[in-house]
């Protein structure tokens, strides 16, 4: 008989995280590793590459193209550039077009660049590709609020739904179940729960966890009620939640259920911390759960360093003579050195030099470092300026081409600062698993400048640990399209 196992993680903040809105959550921060594809998630992956080959042909056909060899070839490049989408139907709208708009302008210059190059765009008539660039957006939009509004009627059919129960009416069992009530995309039924315990305890358990909103799962029976529960209901799917402490229970509840064709998810209790980058792995043929682990290994890591070396040599090139006035204004404005250079901690909290123009009369590095205030005497007029709209900063994508630095990431404490706060913020060393950046995800939901409280820096590190938990190049670039308006806007800088 088949017996399928996997690993699944719903994070048991989430209900919490919700009510901090504009967070950035992400699918594959909750799941660790998926072993079988529903409906939803097959829409989801295909409806982006399907929209954007589908649109082609029509618009060729639109405009009388013979459908050659030519758009053959265009639309398997494009399926291969589009696929898999990263669209989920239980996302915020806005999040949807931002993803959207985002993935397309970066599909359109991969192409475009391609095709220049190659000289293969001459093969296709301006009208057709100006119009495929306009209207795939367009019909993207319309098909996917269409099929998430058609999607929970569909799947709501018993046809398209897995049959489940959880082993385990405790804190973690129950926000499993939660997931997949809130969520109807998910296509799982959750018939029941199998547990152990008396029923006073599984009452205690249930009014703990479920006080403001009521959960109508029964529960079925106990753990020696299972088997026979599931070949006579035609269960598909177990999800065993229970504490690992009870690993002997587990292993002989294992070895009862390799008599059903039911696949069996484990739900292990030390996923109750908060994952970065939780992940399957292995060393050798031994499997390992990553914990905690920076986003940028293997190909991900490749991917952010060109970004940020292409990206870096475009911007330096593009403002060199705003930083050659800019050095010349530092350098009239009061004595002292053009850029200023201070130890930061950099990757793996390795200590670095961060270059920025000088903006005040002094330049401290010491071990006690004075945050910038609002009316900082130390500021010069010039000075606060560079700060106001974040110019001071440009000197730091040369650290950048170093590899010192990222253009998006954790920003960079002063030493002084670091030694400060690891002591009083939990996780505070974690954003060091990545380069710091010249934005991030803090900056641009409005913790930029001083952090004169400690509940400000916590929740600089908050949005931080979610960028590390949720990077992909496309919150990249939304992020340094919100830098520059914040920087235009001098929101909390001094």
């Amino acid at each position: 008989m088949p017996l399928q196992y996997g690993i699944i993680h719903h994070n048991a903040n989430k209900q919490e995280m919700s009510q901090n809105p504009p967070r950035e959550r992400s699918a594959k921060s909750n799941v660790l590793w998926r072993s079988s594809f529903t409906l939803s998630s097959t829409i989801e992956a295909s409806l982006y590459p399907l929209t954007v080959i589908a649109t082609l042909l029509l618009v060729a056909v639109y405009y009388d193209d013979r459908l050659g060899s030519q758009y053959v070839i265009l639309a398997a490049l494009s399926f291969a550039l589009a696929f898999p989408g990263d669209a989920s139907f239980h996302e915020p709208p806005r999040r949807i077009l931002r993803k959207m708009t985002l993935s397309w302008l970066m599909f359109i210059g991969i192409m475009s660049a391609f095709g220049i190059a190659t000289g293969y765009i001459y093969y296709y008539p301006l009208p057709v590709l100006a119009t495929w660039f306009v209207a795939t957006p367009v019909v993207y939009t319309a098909a996917y609020f269409a099929l998430k509004s058609a999607l929970p009627r569909v799947i709501s059919m018993r046809n398209y739904q897995r049959t489940a129960i959880i082993v385990g009416r405790n804190d973690i069992g129950i926000r499993l179940a939660r997931q997949f009530v809130d969520n109807p995309y998910l296509g799982t039924h959750i018939i029941g729960f199998f547990d152990d315990r008396n029923s006073a305890r599984l009452q205690a358990a249930s009014d703990r966890s479920q006080a403001d909103n009521p959960l109508p799962i029964p529960t079925k029976g106990r753990l020696c009620d299972l088997t026979d529960f599931i070949k006579q209901n035609h269960v598909e799917t177990i999800y065993i939640a229970l504490p690992m402490a009870t690993q002997p229970r587990i292993l002989h509840l294992l070895d009862d259920l390799r008599d059903t064709t039911a696949s069996i998810y484990f739900v292990p209790d030390i996923f109750v911390t908060d994952l970065i980058q939780g992940r399957l792995g292995s060393v050798g043929d031994m499997p390992v759960v990553a914990v905690c682990e920076t986003p940028f290994t293997g190909f991900n890591g490749i991917i952010k360093r060109t970004a940020d070396i292409v990206l870096s040599l475009l911007i330096l090139l593009l403002l060199l003579p705003v930083m050659l006035i800019l050095a010349i204004g530092v350098k009239l404005s009061s004595p002292g050195p053009v850029i200023f250079k201070q130890r930061r901690y950099g990757l793996d909290g390795k200590e670095i030099l961060v270059y920025k123009f000088r903006s005040m009369t002094s330049c401290d590095d010491g071990a006690v470092i004075r945050q910038a205030t609002k009316d900082d005497q130390r500021i010069t007029r010039f000075g606060a300026f560079m700060r106001r709209t974040s110019m001071d900063e440009l000197p730091q994508f040369l650290n950048v081409l170093q590899g010192r630095m990222s253009i998006v990431g954790p920003r960079p404490h002063a030493v002084a600062h670091n030694e400060t706060y690891r002591k009083l913020i939990k996780g505070y060393m974690v954003r060091h698993k990545v380069r710091p950046g010249i934005t991030g995800w803090a900056q641009v939901n409005g913790y930029r400048g001083e952090t004169e409280t400690v509940d400000k820096m916590e929740k600089r590190i908050e949005y931080d640990l979610e960028y590390l938990r949720n990077w992909s190049l496309s919150l990249d670039l939304w992020i340094i399209l919100k830098t520059a308006i914040v920087a235009l806007k001098g929101q909390n800088a001094h």
